[in-house]
């Protein structure tokens, strides 16, 4: 039976032929970009340009929204908070493309929470980094003035310092702007500002006060190149598996690692010799100890006697220590050197050994090492301690051994353990039981949750925090030291029992004084300045008023969800969790999102030294390929990494102009990529041009709504077309699934719902099918017409609402081209409006179900149809197997309906849709048996992968005992479905066989 509608024919001729008039009267005025005066509503044309255009589109929506408060929240709003805090990022210098997904992903959150009726806030700052910044100045200073900071003391040196921020500043100020951030840039911080500065002093003198903070001796994580000591983040930890020669600052000639010495320390009283092996001969002249398993029957003997250095002439102490001698040495016995090896520390420590430092802050041996060797650099000195080894006999060789070496990731220097002059401590034990606690108890929720166990393994191991730092740009440590009139050692430091922590010098003399009643004395400050990490472990209390009781800190903590890169997890996050909880009495966060990392399309980490940095106006703008390099050659990189060749392989065009929410799109939707993201802008361009479907869908709504439109307050779906229908369902689920996803921190699955349905199901679909209805002819078609277009406006409003979050600059311009109901109060602006929500009545399951298999039917079609060369229209045939399925295929298409007992046409190209459906498509002339033959096979092999997987799982240990009754009976009809296609598939072949066999 020919199941035919003749109207749809009818329409599709009246489309032809109005189809070229339609192009022209589209746009019947040229489009002109008007100028608006800053700070004031967008003046848009009354025409759309023909094509999107980034650059026109984003300029002068953020100085709007800024300048109508829509960014700020309200600490008396009677809404439920939603807060974030912006990590700071580095005022060193502008932000890189990590940053942009930083800001990609939390504006998304806050854009979405403000439009579902929340008090959002979200706080902007910025960090004072200070090794970071201290090492760009420097390099500054060195390479336009031949200065180092010494050269012009620390007063000029901060203003160095200052000029830079001021500069950079300006650059993070300008680039969060055009990522179209919402920051709520009246609570702007800065980490050394008044408030933030006061907040820092206030919580050392606190912890002091409480005993979490001291002075001592302790090993440290020390920079010879910077002369301080680091923070554990800025050591990067390399595997050497052999014999390696590295590059180290300072040296003309690369360096050897990778390789286990052995010598001898001859006994006392010439009782022999006991041989031991190190991958750092040179800390031998630091030697106080050493170890032996009380179990190795060569030297446990020994324990308690003594050998004898053979450069210094100092006694080393043989001590029984299971717990230090690492069997993989191949020696029963190893060195101890306190004060320059973790592990040797706690064993100095235990045994009430010596702590001998043999280094000076730049890294040469000093006077404890040993005459011969004294003022020689440390790498200098371990060759001539070999030679001087050898030339006693004591050297016994060296061996290639796998081993892991702290580097500073600022200057690439070896970074030395070593005791200094005491240094301040935080300790941090209680607190990181509190820490751990709060991830148990899931009073903070870490997601994705497999880095949970990170969180548990690193605080069960933490040490204590040393938060003193040599450099000059920093929160100077609130402690002076008391030196009495008359004192006979005056030196800085030098009694640790004179220390006072207060919150100002006034304060501290008058503590002073109470100690020191009567007597004369003199107060200096600590030189040294705090760690950077432990302001920014201050800052979700700090950017809210604290220690100030203040409206914010009230309303606005704690926070709601912290959201940074994995790979600050345990030196910011951590951090903040113990000084919420010690300080402000809560967690200062409820849940922790951590985004991947973002790496060049190569999978290597973004970083300045491989010159793969991308700066995300470089994206938004376009930049040239001599505009990268030009970039390249004026930033701060020493000239020995400017390699520009291997740099900018990957662009050897430039960058296309991509505009903002193209990279916001894209980054977000690359976080499904577990812990890192291989970026490619090819793709970031996919979704600019993915942005002119959006402005040419919006086009032809322009033209079809007509000027006099008025959108209705509400629609009925019940007197609907079906495809009207279809699409409002379709809307309604992926409206259900972009909030699920964002409630459940799948960002990538909220991205993937919205755009799937503005591009497969609203352009694909529904636009191409109602495009007949809007030529004035026939009459007949006047309720489809009406109830199309008012379907459209519905679509395009309540999709621009859903995809405003992601892309805030595109959909706010063409939600404001959009006719404007004469009946409601619509806000000025789509961010303040309502973020789309589920409609019950809209909810058509049936319908979508029906439309699957029409659009999978259309889709096989079509495939069938690439393989003839002429483009006339030809036959189809739908062969259905089960009445719903007929019914479905007669009420949507105009096919030619064969039920099993009818024979199919010769010369017919076939195509599978599911068990109950197969399509046919009359090809000109005999059909290639061959061709349809493989694509059958294809499809059985397909079919059966399936089937395997599915009877795979089902026939797991476990299955029928675990799975939920609903799950396996889905996996059941699965399986009997996979089944009943491999049948059709069977039949297929019979029939094609009989056919040729036939010819």
């Amino acid at each position: 039976m020919l199941q035919a509608q003749p109207a749809l024919d009818v329409l599709k001729k009246v489309e032809k032929k109005h189809r070229g008039k339609a192009v022209e009267d589209e746009n019947p005025e040229d489009f002109i970009d008007q100028d608006t005066p800053n700070g004031q509503k967008k003046l848009l044309a009354p025409q759309m340009a023909n094509q999107y255009c980034p650059s026109t589109v984003e300029k002068s929506w953020y100085a709007w929204w800024e300048s109508s408060g829509y960014f700020r929240a309200d600490s008396a709003s009677t809404k439920p908070p939603f807060v974030i805090v912006m990590p700071p990022p580095n005022v060193t210098g502008a932000l890189h493309i990590g940053h942009a997904l930083t800001v990609a992903i939390e504006d998304a959150m806050i854009r979405w929470r403000r439009m579902s009726g929340y008090n959002a806030l979200w706080v902007p700052g910025v960090d004072h980094a200070g090794i970071a910044t201290q090492v760009v100045v420097e390099k500054k200073l060195m390479r336009e003035r031949n200065l180092t900071r010494h050269d012009i003391g620390p007063d000029n040196f901060v203003c160095e310092v200052l000029k830079w921020k001021e500069r950079y500043g300006g650059t993070i100020l300008n680039q969060l702007h055009r990522l179209g951030a919402s920051l709520d840039w009246s609570r702007e911080a800065f980490t050394m500002d008044e408030q933030r500065s006061n907040a820092v002093t206030e919580a050392f003198v606190r912890l002091h006060k409480e005993g979490l903070i001291y002075r001592d001796n302790r090993l440290v994580n020390w920079d010879c190149t910077l002369l301080t000591s680091i923070s554990e983040i800025e050591v990067d930890h390399i595997d050497l598996k052999e014999e390696t020669m590295l590059k180290i600052p300072g040296y003309a000639t690369p360096v050897q690692f990778g390789v286990l010495i052995s010598f001898a320390y001859p006994l006392e009283e010439g009782l022999g010799e006991i041989v031991v092996a190190t991958t750092r001969i040179e800390t031998m002249l630091g030697d106080t100890a050493i170890a032996v398993h009380p179990e190795d029957k060569r030297y446990m003997h020994l324990h308690g006697r003594y050998a004898v250095h053979p450069f210094n002439g100092r006694k080393l102490k043989i001590i029984c220590d299971a717990e230090i001698v690492d069997p993989s040495f191949g020696t029963g016995a190893v060195k101890i050197a306190p004060a320059h090896d973790p592990n040797d520390f706690e064993v100095g420590r235990r045994n009430n050994l010596q702590f001998i430092n043999i280094l000076t802050d730049d890294g040469k041996i000093n006077s404890n090492g040993g005459a011969q060797f004294e003022g020689m650099p440390r790498f200098t000195a371990r060759i001539c301690i070999i030679e001087a080894l050898k030339a006693k006999g004591l050297y016994k060789g060296a061996k290639n051994t796998e081993t892991s070496l702290g580097i500073c990731s600022r200057t690439n220097d070896i970074v030395e353990p070593m005791i200094k002059s005491p240094q301040w401590f935080v300790n941090c034990n209680t607190m990181a039981k509190v820490a751990l606690d709060a991830v148990r108890s899931k009073r903070i929720e870490i997601i994705p949750p497999q880095y949970e166990q990170d969180w548990y393994r690193w605080l069960e191991n933490i040490r204590d925090w040393c938060v003193s730092r040599q450099h000059w740009w920093g929160h100077r440590v609130p402690a002076w030291y008391v030196t009495l009139e008359d004192d006979q050692e005056k030196t800085l430091g030098s009694d640790n029992d004179r220390w006072i922590v207060a919150k100002s010098e006034s304060a501290a003399s008058v503590e002073a004084q109470k100690s020191y009643p009567g007597k004369k004395f003199i107060l200096n400050q600590d030189p040294d300045v705090l760690d950077t990490w432990f302001s920014s472990a201050l800052f979700p209390l700090a950017v809210l008023g604290w220690p100030d009781d203040t409206a914010d800190l009230r309303s606005f903590y704690p926070t709601s969800v912290l959201e940074t890169g994995l790979d600050i997890l345990f030196c910011w996050v951590a951090r903040m969790v113990m000084m919420g909880t010690q300080l402000g009495g809560d967690v200062p966060f409820q849940k922790v999102y951590l985004h991947p990392i973002v790496c060049d399309t190569h999978g290597r980490k973004m970083c300045k030294s491989l010159g793969n940095v991308i700066d995300p106006l470089e994206v938004i703008n376009g930049m040239t390929l001599e505009g990268l390099v030009k970039r390249l050659e004026e930033g701060n990189l020493d000239p020995d990494e400017l390699n520009l060749e291997r740099k900018l392989t990957d662009y050897p065009d430039g960058i296309a102009e991509c505009g903002t929410d193209a990279l916001r799109f894209a980054l977000i939707s690359y976080t499904s990529q577990s812990d890192r993201i291989n970026l490619d802008i090819k793709r970031v361009v996919g979704y600019r041009q993915w942005c002119n479907k959006l402005w040419n869908a919006i086009r032809f709504a322009m033209g079809k709504l007509g000027v006099h439109y008025s959108p209705p307050a509400t629609v009925d779906v019940s007197i609907m077309p079906p495809i009207c229908k279809w699409i409002l369902s379709a809307l309604n689920k992926a409206t259900g699934k972009t909030v699920t996803s964002l409630e459940a921190y799948k960002f990538s699955d909220a991205t993937s719902a919205i755009y799937s349905w503005w591009q497969y199901q609203l352009c694909d679909v529904f636009i191409e099918a109602i495009k007949p209805y809007f030529f004035n002819e026939p009459q007949e078609f006047e309720s489809a017409r009406v109830a199309s277009r008012d379907t459209l406006w519905v679509c395009l409003e309540t999709g621009l609402r859903l995809l405003h979050p992601f892309m805030p600059y595109i959909t706010e311009e063409l939600w404001q081209h959009l006719p404007q109901p004469k009946y409601s109060c619509r806000q000025d602006s789509i961010m303040i409006s309502e973020y789309p929500s589920l409609v019950e009545e809209w909810t058509n399951d049936n319908l979508e179900n029906e439309m699957d298999i029409v659009l999978d039917t259309v889709n096989k079609i079509r495939s069938l149809k690439t393989r003839t060369e002429r483009k006339e229209r030809r036959p189809a045939f739908a062969l259905c197997r089960s009445q719903d399925v007929t019914a479905t295929i007669q009420c949507h298409q105009s096919l030619i309906i064969l039920t099993e007992n009818d024979e199919t046409p010769a010369d017919c190209a076939i195509a599978i849709v599911n068990k109950d459906l197969s399509v046919y498509l009359k090809l000109q002339g005999a059909i290639n048996a061959e061709a349809e033959r493989e694509k059958l096979r294809k499809k059985r092999v397909g079919i059966q992968k399936l089937h395997h997987a599915v009877t795979h799982m089902m026939d797991a240990s476990g299955y029928r005992e675990k799975a939920p009754q609903s799950v396996q009976e889905g996996d059941m009809r699965k399986h009997i479905a996979l089944l009943q296609e491999l049948e059709v598939v069977s039949e297929a072949e019979k029939k094609l066989d009989a056919k040729t066999d036939n010819i």
